[in-house]
């Protein structure tokens, strides 16, 4: 069992790495993203909260495209600030693609090429919450 990851922060943060600027990109339109990123530095803990991390990295490649139209979701400060709907967005379904790999001593591991979310569920779209509703 294998668990890479980018370590708990001081914050209690888990599973965040951060990335350069250029990794994600965007379309002018909303309707193309992609994020790209090349030997991340993680450890391999092989738990969660595993005793032993051993110095890993991970690479990986994933493309999303919007297949529908883009839907308004949420009701921002029309309802309390703990309600669920408190938050503005425009949601689009979308396809996703991608690929994966990660490689640590005496481990590594490579997914099938453009592994995609046929059969899945993705997403892509913008929204903001909390302070950013006012």
């Amino acid at each position: 069992m294998h668990d890479l990851n980018a370590a708990i922060t001081p914050s209690g943060l888990f599973w965040i790495v951060e990335l350069p600027r250029d990794a994600f990109r965007i379309s002018r339109d909303g309707r193309q993203a992609t994020l790209k990123a090349q030997n991340v530095a993680v450890v391999d803990s092989f738990q969660f909260l595993g005793p032993v991390n051993i110095p890993a990295s991970v690479s990986f490649s994933i493309r999303w495209e919007v297949i529908g139209g883009f839907q308004p979701r949420g009701r921002g400060s029309a309802v309390a600030p703990t309600d669920p709907a408190a938050f503005l967005g425009r949601l689009a379904d979308a396809r996703s693609t991608g690929s994966f790999s990660g490689v640590e001593l005496g481990f590594s591991f490579r997914s099938n090429p453009r592994v995609s979310t046929d059969r899945g569920y993705a997403e892509v779209g913008t929204h903001r919450n909390g302070v950013f509703l006012t």
